[in-house]
């Protein structure tokens, strides 16, 4: 096992799963600067973490995440001294991340690591801070956790990729009602809505099963089919079925594919390779 934290985040990684817990309870792990760079700079060092195999996302206390940090809107006014480049106007078309600027990239890490993110959101995930979850491949939630695209409530629009992440989750017309008024939805009705994956008593143990069971399978099968989602997401018909045989060709006759199918036929756990791409 090993672990590591900052004043924001919590990281503590076992048997190739990352258990990520946002670290600002007494805030409800409300979006400020130090909260951004950890985000980031945690994402990027699990990018770089030797044989990871699944990530868990989730927040301490009463909350996943509040959204933005008060002192940072008040900011945004001129009236805070939070000092974040990254929110003040006229700062965010600047490309600082590959295509994203640093309020995106908080939340489009998770998407770009090679293995799957599981989101185990309670309490409330509000403006950015459903974004961050968005940002997971799977979204668990209690049936009473209270979700919102939210930035309307301050006269702004979805900014944190928000735009990207919805794109094939929620139906066009539902998620401009979301956007337009800004409701609270429950878990219950972000399940139906596409916002969330499943309802569950406890999102984080939930979570953390789905990421060990992911942690058992050939991890280049795993890494693959993320990369496979990616095209799929991006709607182009031809490059998703040239994906599809691409990624196969790598994976059939593998030592790992191979490993796979002699642990099914021996009734064992598999003993796979670590995956590094």
């Amino acid at each position: 096992m090993s672990a590591s934290s900052t004043d924001r985040i919590i990281v503590t990684i076992e048997d190739g799963v990352a258990d990520v817990r946002l670290n600002r309870a007494d805030k409800m792990n409300a979006l400020d600067p130090a909260m951004f760079d950890a985000l980031i700079a945690t994402g990027e060092q699990l990018k770089q973490t030797p044989d990871l195999r699944a990530v868990v996302l989730s927040g301490e206390g009463r909350a996943f995440c509040a959204g933005l940090d008060m002192e940072s809107m008040a900011g945004m006014l001129g009236g805070g001294a939070s000092g974040d480049p990254g929110i003040r106007p006229g700062r965010l078309a600047a490309r600082v991340h590959g295509i994203s600027n640093r309020p995106q990239y908080a939340c489009m890490v998770w998407r770009e690591l090679p293995v799957p993110v599981f989101a185990a959101v309670h309490g409330v995930a509000f403006g950015g801070g459903l974004q961050v979850a968005l940002g997971a491949d799977v979204r668990f939630v209690t049936a009473d956790t209270k979700l919102s695209v939210m930035e309307i409530k301050w006269g702004l629009v979805p900014d944190m990729a928000g735009m990207v992440l919805t794109r094939g989750l929620v139906r066009p017309d539902l998620l401009r009602e979301l956007i337009f008024t800004g409701r609270i939805v429950t878990g219950a009705e972000a399940c139906e809505l596409g916002l969330a994956t499943r309802v569950v008593d406890d999102p984080r143990a939930a979570a953390l099963e789905a990421a060990r069971q992911v942690a058992q399978k050939n991890p280049h099968a795993i890494r693959a089919a993320k990369r496979l989602m990616e095209v799929v997401e991006a709607g182009d018909d031809a490059a998703i079925l040239m994906a599809e045989s691409v990624e196969q060709d790598k994976l059939v006759g593998s030592p790992n594919q191979r490993e796979a199918v002699r642990a099914n036929l021996e009734k064992r756990a598999p003993r796979f390779e670590p995956a590094q791409r």
